[in-house]
């Protein structure tokens, strides 16, 4: 799931080549940015899965 997620959000990542002429920075600027989001995606799926398994642990009771 995570990879799928990283692969996607590369595919927004520029390619750099000979006839682009902007500075490798503004180009790395993305990827903090990608990382952020894929962060916050992972926190929230840990979160849930936190509650599903109280859940679970309440009902075994």
């Amino acid at each position: 799931m995570i990879g799928g997620r990283v692969k996607e959000s590369m595919k927004n990542v520029p390619m750099l080549n000979q006839e682009n002429n902007q500075p490798i920075e503004e180009h790395l600027q993305v990827i903090p940015f990608e990382l952020e989001i894929i962060k916050q995606d992972f926190e929230k799926r840990i979160l849930k899965l936190k509650k599903k398994i109280e859940q679970l642990e309440e009902e075994k009771m």
